[in-house]
Parts: structure tokens; sequence; C-alpha cells
């Protein structure tokens, strides 16, 4: 501990809320004058709003202490808790037995008690803090007490105070009939630079410190930079320069060792570091895609057959053509068709009898009919009419179809059938099944 190191005789900067260590700086004595005002002025409901640390507790502790002799007061924290949690809460305060736990009885005790205060000629003051967790209904029960009255006087006087989100919450329609009844709003805003020297001071001379001076000019600048103005934060950060002062072997806190400890105390940077780690971590889960589909840049799946198949195809008998292998050959070219629309349809037939070292599903593929016209061919598979028309009008191909004509002179049964079989894709039937039907 570094109370003996620095001389004092006892810790100046606790968490604890010590009403001797309270620092009244302008927004804490305005809120004192006007607590105290109310309270004399039996205004029944006031309100207290501060962000979190600036220290209303210890006001209100203050504001406690200040009646102790002149008024019989209930001070409730525990606001996690509903209308009847709340009664009971005030009454276990009061010191009276709450084993039951019946609310009409236990509205009677109260009742009773504010009864006998008043005749005894002393007010009841009934102080809620952490007032922003209660919800609206137990809200509505607290603005019940108030009817606790004569017809010419309150009989309890009720102060509420909580974080800035009490303020949001009375401001909501449906809690109009208790923000009515708020005679009096007090707020505490952060302390100024001046200020927060001298709440270091007071603390300090509060706990035994003679000269508080060890705290450098450069050090309170950089707490009050830091703190905001917030006397819990300023608190922190003191405690933790002296320690450090202690443990260092340094009389004196200035600027570097505030820096030091700001640096300790940077829980954002901590988060930050966390979360970025976790996102290194992370590594993003492999992308699984179905058999047969590939994905094109605009994301969505392409089949595999409908956007390479079709070139291999056409790359492979074209192959065969011009090489003159892959077995026996056997195609009809230039074979033109008057269609009902008045088009002409060139049509090709291609048998690979044997594909010499292609795969046997690939074989079954080659082996088909392509009927089309000449823009849809080109469409398909990426030809356009010229390429078409040089690989039929190829010397191989002529050579190769005058053969074939001669072996199948005395057999035209042949190319019935192999004409039987093929596909026509305009109409969406086989013309075999016409073959047959004739």
């Amino acid at each position: 501990m570094f109370l003996n190191y620095f001389k004092l005789s006892e810790e100046p900067f606790g968490v604890t809320p010590d009403p001797r260590f309270l620092f009244l700086g302008r927004q804490h004595r305005e809120a004192m004058a006007s607590l105290a005002y109310g309270t004399a002025s039996n205004r029944g409901f006031m309100a207290l709003i501060a962000k979190p640390g600036m220290g209303k507790t210890s006001l209100l502790y203050h504001y406690l202490e200040g009646l102790r002799g002149q008024a019989r007061t209930a001070f409730v924290f525990r606001t996690d808790c509903n209308s009847r949690e709340l009664i009971r809460h005030i009454l276990l305060d009061l010191g009276v037995d709450t084993s039951s736990n019946d609310l009409p009885t236990m509205y009677d005790s109260l009742n009773r008690i504010l009864t006998e205060e008043m005749t005894r000629g002393r007010r009841f003051v009934l102080v809620i803090d952490e007032a922003q967790n209660l919800d609206e209904p137990t809200l509505e029960s607290v603005r019940l007490l108030s009817n606790f009255e004569t017809p010419w006087k309150k009989l309890m006087q009720i102060v509420i105070a909580g974080q800035p989100g009490l303020a949001e919450k009375l401001a909501r329609p449906s809690l109009t009939q208790l923000r009515q009844r708020i005679s009096l709003v007090m707020r505490l805003e952060p302390l100024d630079d001046g200020e927060i020297s001298s709440y270091i001071d007071h603390r300090l001379w509060v706990a035994g410190c003679e000269d508080p001076r060890f705290f450098t000019a450069g050090a309170r600048a950089s707490i009050a930079e830091f703190s905001e103005g917030i006397p819990r934060n300023i608190n922190n950060l003191c405690f933790n320069a002296m320690s450090l002062a202690c443990g260092s072997g340094k009389k004196t806190i200035d600027r570097e060792i505030v820096r030091e400890v700001l640096a300790d105390l940077d829980l954002e940077s901590l988060s930050y570091k966390k979360r970025n780690d976790l996102a290194l971590n992370q590594k993003a889960p492999p992308k699984v895609m179905a058999a047969g589909t590939a994905r094109t840049a605009q994301g969505p799946r392409v089949s595999v057959l409908r956007s390479w198949f079709p070139k291999v195809v056409v790359a492979s008998v074209s192959a065969l053509v011009f090489t003159g292998t892959g077995g026996d050959l056997n195609s009809t070219a230039g074979r033109t068709a008057k269609t009902d629309d008045g088009l002409a349809a060139h049509s090709s037939y291609v048998n690979i009898a044997n594909t010499g070292g292609i795969a046997e599903p690939l074989t079954e593929h080659l082996n088909v009919l392509i009927t089309a016209s000449p823009n849809k061919l080109s469409q398909s598979v990426g030809m356009n009419d010229k390429e078409i028309s040089v690989g039929i009008d190829h010397p191989n191909v002529r050579e190769r179809q005058d053969a074939r004509r001669s072996r199948t002179a005395g057999s035209p049964t042949a190319v019935t059938e192999d004409l039987s079989n093929s596909v026509d894709p305009r109409a969406g039937s086989t013309s075999g099944e016409a073959g047959r039907d004739e």
C-alpha cells in the first residue's frame, strides 16, 4: 500500500460513497440546495439525474445525513424488483416485519408509520437510487405512494435518482401522471478542469495529506483530459498513478506516470486486439459446389455441359476430320431441306465407330446428329458459318463421302436406318419416329 509511502491516514480515492470525501462542485452545490429547498417546501416529488460515476449516491447520503433528527428516512437501492418487492424493501429499511407478503397489509403498515411521523411533527423522506431500473408498472406504484397525504400536507417526500435512462422513461407519454408530479429536477454535469484539480486536493486533504502538490500540473491536465470530468474515473486514475509511483520509488506523479496508467487501463484497445485476433484466426469455410457445375465471375452456377462440352465435341470432330484418324467416319453433308417456315436447314450426320482413345462416355455423346441452321449451330458451339462450311467442303471429307457412297450403293438400308435415328431439335421429336409412322 502507498499510504505510508505518501504519509496518508486512509485511502483517498476509494470506491465507496463516503460523504466525507464528497466534493461539492458547482453542479453538486446547486443540486444539494434544490433537494433541501424542495424538502422544506414539502413539494412531494423530486428527481436527480446524472451519468454513472458522477457521485449522485454520495450526494444522496449527504442529503440524508442532513435530515438526521428532522425526518424519518428510507433509502432503497435494490431496484431490480416489482411493485410488491419495492414496498417490501421500503419496510425492511424502516425495520418493519415483512413476514406477511400480502400487499394490502404492507400498505397498511406503511400508512401507520406515516401517520405516526406526522403526529410527531416530523417528515418522512423516501429516496430511491438507481431508479432507471424500475419498469413502468413499478414507477406507477411509486407515483401512488404520493397519495399518502392529508388535505393540507404530503405525508411522504420522494426523491428518485438515476442515470439518464430515467429521464427517458419519465418523458414517455404513458408516464405523464408521474412526470407532472415531479416538482424539481436536478442534474449533475461533469467537473471542469479547475474543479478536477480541486477535487484531487480535497480528497487528499481528507485522507491526511499535508502537501498534495506531488501531483504535478502535467499529471492533473492529463487526468482532466482523459477522465472526462467524471469523479469515478478520476479516482481510478489517481489510485493507479499513486500505486505505480510507489512501486517505482517516485515521490512525484508526473504526466508520464499518468500516461502509463492510461495505457494499462485502456480496455478498448484490449477489446479491439481480441476482436482482431479472432478475425485473423477465423478461416473462411471452403465452398462446396455440386459436381458438374462451375461458377462464373458474376456468381451463378452454370452447367458444365452447357459451357465447355459442345466445344470439346466440335474440336474432337474437327481433329478427326482433318487428320484422317479416328476409325470409320461416315458423313453426309450439304443436304438441304425445305422447312415449313421457308428456312433452309443444314444437317451433317457424324458417326464415329471407333474413337481410338476417347473415353466411352464422350464417344456416346459424339455419335449424334447435328441438325440446325448455321446461325443456331454457331451460337451453340461458338463457330461461325464460314468455319462450318470449311469443315464440310474440305477435300478429305469429299473423298470419304465418295468412298462411303460406293460402299453403300448396294445397301441403302444402312443410310435409311441412320437417318431414321436422327433428331430434329426444332420440332422437338425424332425423325425416326416419323419414319416408322409412315
